[in-house]
């Protein structure tokens, strides 16, 4: 019944720009924290960025000032504006919904960053 879908991911120049897309259906959207989460290949997954019911917003340091995270609950999406990316952004991106004890995982999306 619960969906959670990421899009927007693909290989990119060092530099450039991508922007994923996170679409959650079967719940309540606008009750649930979301976040974008990715790992990168031998690493543990990371939080990126967090953006909360009350449209609060956190992010990783090393992502601050070229990530932004927004949300439209009229959508049921969330959405990663990511700027002058680096190699060292390559990672699968996760989409979660958050809801107390309730946590929803999209399959992923793959971004390249490489010249």
């Amino acid at each position: 019944q619960v969906q959670v879908e990421e899009s927007g991911g693909g290989l990119v120049q060092p530099g450039g720009s991508l922007r994923l897309s996170c679409v959650a259906s079967g719940i309540i959207f606008s009750r649930y924290d979301m976040g974008w989460y990715r790992q990168a290949p031998g690493k543990q997954r990371e939080l990126v960025a967090h953006i909360t019911s009350s449209s609060e917003t956190a992010y990783l340091d090393s992502v601050k000032g070229r990530f932004t995270i927004s949300r439209d609950n009229a959508r049921n999406t969330v959405n990663l504006q990511m700027n002058s990316l680096a190699p060292e952004d390559t990672a699968v991106y996760y989409c979660n919904a958050a809801f107390s004890v309730r946590s929803y995982w999209g399959q992923g999306t793959q971004v390249t960053v490489s010249s």
